[in-house]
């Protein structure tokens, strides 16, 4: 027997060996305890050389497990004793920690300077004036969302809770987070599971986002249904109605919800039966084309009693948003606002070639989008919000100087009520009661507790941009421009993003002078019967 086989297999065979050796001094009361240990042990040797699914444990016997259980145990060591405060995975211990501060309202301060490399590529800040300005009252950061077609606008916070689910996310923590959005008067985004009992609770400004799943407003073979819209969409407490046309972490992809995890509350929710998976198709059947989702809009709008409306994406096909944009030309019907979402958004589970390799990034979305908008008149009729790894009132600051006008963040939230990052979302096995319908772990999150924090991680945000912007020689957000943030380049250079960008003027696609090729070549694409692209040929 050679000695590699010996060394595999001795700690099995010593464990069986003992065992049996043991057996006839039994009388012995202190042999006990580890003749119990060894006979435990060398039953689950046997079991491991006859099991199949893994040749570790068939090769190891018992010395085998000890592989699981530490990869099992993987990401808890990598995070608490590995990983550094800048590794950002997907947000770093830094970015988590000031979430965890302000929402304790507890100082964010560091001493001794930056641990950032200021000189490496990418690095970005704001530039501040030699004349800082008054600092302002961040209750007075909001934004109005409404067309001249719409009847009933909302004064909305620069700073939102983005969409995520009852189903996603447990009773609780909507309850927190909704009683947090009602202490700070900010809005809550339902996500597309509709609006349940717990949101309504504690009466905080809603967001009610319509999937393609309808929830809450279907009929019984999932289609949309006006009437059941209507009544949800007219209490007082729904302020806009979101479309969502696709999701930044998995764009283009449907979803499921498997019948053994749809409880009655998700069913009463969802408006679905019990006994049957919940589907989220991965397209709309309310519409199919440009111009039907700007008729589809204006009938959303009219049901609501005229409250903002709009619609959430991941930017794609360019030609696809710039049909969208032909459409409301060509219809004269207008969205209120446009959401950005970007790849780097999160969710409770995707493909990993989605979540790594499918849609665009936010900054990019929303820079097309507010660029395409601007080159047709049509930016300061429409407001924009974007959303995708926002958590401090820098990331705050570098959308809106781009482009929005107001910023969501989901995780960031998720952390305020308790999240730690465990990546256990889809599990149903959250640690700390966030993303769980485990009753017994979602206990664990006490909702007074946690609604404070919702409300003290906004307003300390919000208090922190106002620092930011007055020490620019600013006193809203909204006097945010690309001027004002730079990014550096290289070692050697940094440069203005208004440099680094290209901005249309107002007007440009309509006269067909456009600064850029590429905005050109797809305004030509782009088509308002159809999502499909035109055929250009070379000139």
């Amino acid at each position: 027997m050679s000695l590699s086989l010996l060394s595999r297999y001795a700690f099995f065979a010593f464990c069986v060996i003992f065992t049996l050796a043991s057996l006839p001094f039994m009388h012995h009361e202190w042999l006990w305890p580890f003749t119990a240990v060894t006979l435990v042990l060398s039953l689950i040797g046997i079991f491991d050389l006859m099991q199949t699914p893994h040749a570790v444990r068939r090769n190891y016997p018992i010395l085998g497990n000890i592989r699981y259980m530490v990869e099992t145990i993987r990401p808890e060591i990598r995070q608490y004793l590995l990983e550094s405060d800048s590794d950002a995975l997907p947000f770093s211990r830094a970015q988590r920690s000031l979430v965890y501060s302000r929402a304790k309202n507890e100082s964010a301060d560091k001493p001794f300077g930056t641990l950032i490399d200021v000189y490496q590529s990418g690095f970005e800040f704001i530039g501040h004036s030699m004349r800082p300005a008054p600092l302002s009252d961040p209750a007075g950061f909001r934004v109005m969302v409404g067309g001249p077609q719409c009847t009933q606008p909302y004064s909305a916070s620069v700073f939102n809770i983005s969409a995520m689910s009852f189903g996603s996310l447990s009773a609780n923590a909507i309850r927190a987070l909704n009683k947090g959005a009602q202490l700070g008067n900010f809005a809550h985004d339902t996500g597309e599971g509709s609006i349940s009992p717990y949101h309504r609770e504690n009466g905080g400004d809603l967001t009610w986002e319509l999937g393609s799943g309808y929830f809450g407003c279907r009929t019984t073979d999932g289609r949309f249904d006006p009437e059941r819209f209507a009544v949800q969409a007219q209490n007082p407490q729904v302020r806009m109605i979101e479309i969502k046309m696709s999701q930044g972490a998995k764009p283009g992809h449907g979803g499921i919800l498997p019948k053994d995890k749809v409880t009655q509350e998700i069913a009463e929710t969802r408006g679905i039966m019990m006994g049957e998976d919940c589907i989220s198709p991965s397209r709309h059947s309310a519409f199919s084309t440009p111009l039907e989702l700007m008729q589809w809009i204006a009938q959303l709008r009219e049901l609501s009693g005229g409250k903002p409306v709009g619609f959430k994406f991941c930017l794609g096909h360019p030609w696809e948003f710039m049909g969208i944009a032909k459409a409301m030309l060509e219809t004269g019907i207008l969205p209120d606002f446009i959401v950005i979402d970007g790849k780097e958004g999160g969710t409770g589970a995707a493909p990993v070639e989605f979540t790594d390799h499918m849609g665009a990034p936010m900054r990019e979305g929303l820079l097309f989008v507010h660029n395409t908008l601007v080159g047709l008149n049509l930016r300061s009729k429409i407001k924009l919000g974007a959303s995708g790894k926002i958590v401090s009132a820098f990331d705050i600051a570098s959308v809106l100087a781009i482009g929005a006008d107001w910023a969501n963040s989901a995780r960031g939230f998720m952390f305020a009520i308790g999240c730690i990052q465990s990546q256990s979302c889809h599990t149903n096995k959250c640690p700390t009661g966030v993303a769980t319908q485990d009753p017994l772990r979602q206990r664990a999150l006490v909702v007074p507790d946690k609604a404070q924090r919702v409300f003290h991680f906004h307003r300390n945000t919000l208090k922190g941009l106002a620092e930011m912007l007055a020490a620019a020689g600013l006193e809203h957000p909204a006097q945010l421009q690309a001027k004002h943030l730079v990014r550096r380049v290289s070692a050697t250079e940094v440069k203005l993003f208004s440099q680094l960008h290209v901005f249309l003027k107002p007007g440009e696609l309509l006269t067909g002078e456009v600064n850029g090729e590429f905005y050109s070549r797809m305004w030509q694409m782009a088509r308002a019967d159809s999502f499909d692209a035109n055929v250009i040929t070379a000139a």
